[in-house]
């Protein structure tokens, strides 16, 4: 595994349960619905991209959201949200397969599986019309890449700096997260985005992540080249379709 000797604890703890995880022994097959495609409707239609996250909890907010995740996902969808992203990552953010399951049953958006996968074995959990990626903690990108795209996932590669960008577009990534978060401190800076986007080749589709809170945040990335924007803690607390909207309209 990937340069992980100086992550936050946090995080430390959700990769040592990911790899306690048991893994399936069946192979999943999908028919997505395109995330990428998604993104490009939303703004075509004038809509700000937004992928709004079903995240009951976690290791940086307080407290448990104990709506039902299927009325939340509707209520984003209501509220603009081009796609949906799902946490199924149980121990930490009390997700679950069986929450992506239904929610991706109930609309009609893409929706996004979004957990800490290690292993290929790991993508067969669930089907999901794309899933998570992230560059730091996995040796064999390039075939985490190729195995998600073999069973008809779309790939979000996940990155945090430059050289993680460049090895994402190596890796044959053209769907590329870049996280505000840093996973040492856990602190969020939007210059993050600001400062990877312009070295990201111009066929690729990026998604800014993490920190974006308010209209201005969101057209503060849109304006450093973002394509779509992942939003969890600034939907889910409060009045969710009010919050998606917001976005959406910034």
């Amino acid at each position: 595994m990937n340069a992980t000797d100086d992550i936050a604890p946090a995080v430390r703890s959700i990769l040592d349960a990911a790899k306690r995880r048991g893994t399936p022994t069946g192979r999943i097959s999908v028919e997505p619905r395109s995330l990428v495609d998604g993104l490009a409707a939303a703004d075509a239609d004038g809509r700000t991209p937004v992928i709004a996250e079903v995240k009951p909890t976690s290791p940086t907010t307080d407290g448990m959201r104990e709506d039902d995740p299927v009325d939340l996902a509707r209520e984003m969808v209501a509220g603009g949200a081009a796609a949906i992203s799902v946490l199924t990552e149980p121990e930490h953010f009390g997700g679950s397969v069986e929450t992506l399951e239904r929610v991706r049953e109930a609309v009609d958006v893409p929706v996004l599986r979004k957990d800490f996968l290690l292993e290929e074995a790991h993508l067969d959990a669930v089907e999901a019309d794309a899933v998570l990626l992230i560059v730091r903690f996995l040796d064999d990108l390039e075939g985490m890449v190729a195995a998600a795209r073999e069973r008809g996932f779309e790939p979000l590669v996940e990155v945090h700096t430059v050289d993680e960008l460049e090895r994402a577009v190596e890796a044959g990534a053209t769907l590329i997260g870049v996280n505000n978060r840093d996973l040492t401190s856990l602190t969020v800076d939007l210059g993050t985005f600001e400062a990877v986007a312009p070295h990201a080749p111009d066929d690729v589709t990026l998604v800014a992540e993490s920190g974006i809170s308010t209209p201005a945040d969101a057209r503060r990335m849109r304006d450093a080249g973002a394509d779509g924007l992942l939003v969890g803690s600034a939907i889910m607390d409060g009045a969710v379709r009010e919050n998606t909207e917001r976005l959406v309209n910034a």
